[in-house]
Parts: structure tokens; sequence; C-alpha cells
């Protein structure tokens, strides 16, 4: 970089220098962490309180259980604004995220939205499968926070494993866009992926659907617009933790209300930015569960995590799409918690269910060109 002494070029050299050290702060932060968490479980729960957190029959993993006691220094979520939310767990989220898949290139694209252009990322594999369906993915976030960040890692496992396209969309967050703002965002997305299959080298059906928590919520919801317009079902649904309802009474929404990293007042917290003064919780549209008709649904793929306050709305989502006829794989991580998928680079447990989740997929769509 040339340049002289004038002030623009100064302090574009501070500048410079100072995102230099933050870098380089927080590749050594990742460093030590890694250390930390290679300890033998025994000293991380001596080191998080100690003792085995048990509930509800089951057992935290050692560093998920790490990661909870150490939030408990940290302001809850909900004392937060959510521009202060956004950029805390974005940055608490890029310590424990693993790398991208080797191999996997990505694309940013743009998408013609409701509300202007939709910002997505498309995770193109190694090698495409001609037969399997494109996948279009949602992230988590409760509709207030996250990005394309959020499920960077998880998407490129996802691409990689079945082969094929993953298009992750930048939907808009409440509270400036409260619902049903970023489920139209998706859906448009979803319909933007189904018309341009061709472009990606997919199969030439509709694109699979899916997401975690928020993500997952807004991708049951798709599966019945596509039912109720009239439209062909999605290839297949990936609902990962999702929150089916979001007035849940369940009995996990007490058991595991004080769960890390999602509690039930950050739940109510989310839901509070997320649904405006007129909606009613019990809308299809924002409680999926509410449907009472499940058949002709396209077949699932739902994974829970054990100490989450949304396991049973999860497990129970998927045994009423089970009861109408629908095609169902369903695994609970019981030892891990909700928001694993992006826990990928820092709890080896979650790598390995992420990892299942993804073979899960692949062979839902092997099953569908047999």
């Amino acid at each position: 970089m040339r340049c002289g002494r004038d002030d623009t070029c100064i302090e574009r050299v501070r500048t410079t220098k100072k995102q230099g050290k933050t870098m380089a702060s927080d590749a050594a932060q990742k460093t030590i962490l890694k250390l930390i968490l290679s300890l033998p479980s025994p000293i991380l729960r001596a080191m998080s309180g100690g003792g085995v957190v048990y509930k509800g029959g089951r057992t935290l993993d050692p560093r998920f259980q790490f990661f909870a006691n150490a939030a408990k220094k940290l302001p809850p979520m909900t004392s937060l604004s959510p521009a202060e939310a956004v950029a805390g767990s974005a940055k608490g989220l890029a310590a424990v995220q693993g790398p991208l898949e080797t191999g996997v290139r990505t694309e940013s694209l743009s998408v013609e939205g409701p509300n202007g252009p939709i910002p997505c990322r498309a995770y193109r594999p190694p090698q495409t499968d001609a037969k399997a369906p494109l996948i279009v993915y949602a992230h988590m976030g409760g509709g207030v926070i996250g990005d394309l960040e959020t499920c960077h890692a998880f998407c490129s496992i996802l691409s990689r494993i079945c082969s094929t396209t993953v298009i992750s969309v930048d939907y808009r967050l409440a509270p400036d866009h409260k619902f049903p703002a970023g489920l139209e965002d998706v859906l448009a997305a979803y319909r933007w992926a189904r018309d341009n299959t061709a472009r990606f080298g997919a199969a030439p059906v509709p694109p699979a659907i899916g997401g975690d928590s928020m993500g997952g919520n807004f991708s049951a919801i798709i599966a019945q617009e596509m039912k109720r317009t009239g439209e062909p079902q999605p290839a297949l649904q990936i609902l990962i933790y999702p929150a089916v309802d979001v007035a849940s009474e369940t009995a996990s929404m007490t058991t595991y209300a004080d769960a890390y990293p999602l509690t039930r007042a950050t739940m109510d917290w989310f839901m509070g930015h997320y649904i405006g003064a007129d909606a009613d919780p019990a809308d299809p549209r924002l409680s999926p569960d509410k449907t009472a008709d499940l058949t002709g649904l396209a077949p699932a793929v739902v994974a829970t995590a054990g100490f989450d306050p949304l396991v049973d709305q999860g497990e129970g989502y998927a045994k009423r799409l089970q009861a109408a006829g629908v095609p169902v794989s369903y695994r609970c991580y019981d030892s891990l918690a909700h928001g694993f998928t992006a826990f990928t680079g820092a709890i080896p447990a979650a790598d390995d269910a992420c990892r299942e989740i993804a073979w899960l997929v692949r062979e839902a769509f092997e099953k569908r060109t047999l």
C-alpha cells in the first residue's frame, strides 16, 4: 500500500493494524480454547463447577457443561438489546465453529424477495450428484440474531456429504422486520431455488428445505405452505431442534428452562421481538404444530438436542408426522444442547451429530431415487 502523510492514509494504516491485532487475538483465544476442551472429561467437569450435570434422565456433554459454566459470568441475552445480542453471538460462535469442509466452494447470491434482494450463499460440493436435490437452509437465532456465518460449517458438511449445493438464506431479522418477514424471505429463496435447479446441476425436482431452531420453524411451515397453495412438496424437510410451537408448555420447557444456550427466558425474549402485537401464537405460520392435518407432507429428518427446552416439541412433531404417514428419520442427541450445529469446531459429539444428520439426509435422497 503506497500513500503519503495525509490523514486518510494514516487512518487506513491504523485500521489495518488494529484488524490484524484483533485477528491474531481471536486466533490465540481459539487455540487456548481448543487446548482446554481437549482436557479429559473429569478435569473439564471439575473446571465447570464439578460433578455431572444430569437432568431429565440425560447427562450433559462435559464440553457443553464447560460453556454453560462460563456463560454464567456473562450478562444474559435477555439483558441485551437485539443489536448487542447479534454482535455477541457472532463473536461467540466464531470461536466454536469448525472450518469449511475440504473441497466445498462458496458463492455469493442475491435472490429477489418481497422487500428487495435477499443475500444468500451457495455451498458447492467437490462433486455434484445429479440425482440429489438442492437444499435450501435457514439458520437459527429466534428470528432475531444470526446470519450466513451462523451455519457456515454445517452447510458445508451437508453439501459435501450429500454431494449437492446448499443455499443458505440471510433472511430479514426482527425487531426491525417482525413476523412474517423472515419467513417470507426464506419462502422466496426456496421458490427461486426450485426454479434454478439446473444452474447448480441438481436433480430437476423441488429442493429440500431445512434449518435449525427458527430455521426449522420456517422449514416446517414452508412444507405446509406448499400443501396449502397446491405447489409440489419439498424433496425433504430437515428439521433440527425446530421451534414448532412458539407458546409451548411441554415438560421440557420446565426441565430445561435454564439450559445453555437457550433458556425459556431467552425464548420469550426472542418471541417478544419477533412476534408483532397483532400476531396469534396459535397461527400455523408461527406454530406449525398447530396445523391439524399433516398428511401429504414431505419426508422428514428430525433431530433434537437433549438439553433443550424445545426437545419435547421436536419429538412430538416427528411423532405426529409419522402418525400422518410421513416417512421420518428421528434422532435425539441426548448429551447435546440447543445450537449444537454451530459447535462443530469445539465439541466432537456435536460434529459427529452433524455428520450423522447429513448422512440421514443423503440416505433419504437415495431412497427417493430407488
